[in-house]
């Protein structure tokens, strides 16, 4: 559903921003009319791919009506509310140079600018916004914080991350990355996390800047129902960095050949 590129703004954006959507009916609109005000006063050449995931509450129709009225907005749906499978499909949907992958509630055009600085230079090859290194300032509740810390320090210790946050905004080189996307085994809210893990064993060169967040709205998925599905991706994602295949896909595959 949407627009496709070749109904986008004639100019090829040097910057492809995309925005996985779930259930954002209630601050979609202005949250993308904020981001294209600030854009625009930038001067850069850009479009907005914004990702829906099987919301159920009038986030399409909004995204949608948005998109028909600014050429510089794409829309697609995902099938199934799934945050990595609609990330992905965004990620090779972009048209620009380089890509960044923000988040509805935050939308940083600050960390943009410092990010494409870093990777038009070649100091980067994928800049993570980070909420837990020193200078960040997080103002989520505490409960959120301590996971954070939490999550990082579990990559860090079960698959060597180096860094302290894999999740919230990055910004990447497109050409470098969607090779390392195509071999991401793991969807939802892992993808990320595979993504950056994979360009850090690749040898990308990955820096962190801190950001500062500050919640807009509580999250649309409760923090405590994430947390079992979270753990079994990052168990599966531990057996798809050390063994380099994915026991989900093997098990598929396995009772397919049953049949």
């Amino acid at each position: 559903m949407g627009r496709g590129p070749e109904l986008s703004s004639p100019a090829t954006p040097e910057l492809s921003i995309v925005l996985p959507v779930y259930n954002e009916a209630r601050i979609l609109r202005q949250s993308l009319e904020e981001l294209q005000k600030r854009m625009h006063e930038t001067g850069l050449r850009y479009e907005v791919i914004v990702a829906e995931n099987g919301s159920r509450d009038g986030t399409i129709d909004i995204a949608q009506e948005h998109a028909d009225q600014h050429p510089e907005v794409q829309v697609f749906s995902y099938p199934e509310p799934n945050y990595g499978g609609a990330l992905r499909e965004a990620i090779f949907r972009a048209r620009g140079e380089f890509v960044v992958c923000e988040e509805v509630d935050i939308l940083d055009v600050d960390f943009h600018l410092c990010a494409l600085e870093l990777l038009r230079t070649r100091k980067a090859d994928m800049v993570i916004g980070s909420k837990a290194m020193r200078g960040a300032r997080d103002h989520r509740p505490r409960l959120r914080r301590v996971a954070t810390r939490v999550y990082n320090a579990m990559l860090r210790l079960t698959l060597g991350f180096r860094g302290t946050d894999t999740h919230g905004i990055k910004a990447f080189r497109r050409s470098l990355m969607i090779p390392v996307v195509k071999r991401c085994l793991v969807d939802r809210d892992v993808f990320v996390s595979e993504l950056v893990i994979r360009a850090e064993r690749e040898g990308a060169r990955v820096v962190e800047i801190p950001v500062d967040i500050v919640e807009k709205r509580a999250p649309s998925v409760a923090l405590m129902r994430r947390v079992p599905r979270v753990l079994t991706n990052v168990a599966r994602l531990m057996v798809c960095i050390h063994l380099g295949w994915d026991p989900v896909t093997r098990a598929q595959a396995a009772r397919k050949s049953a049949r």
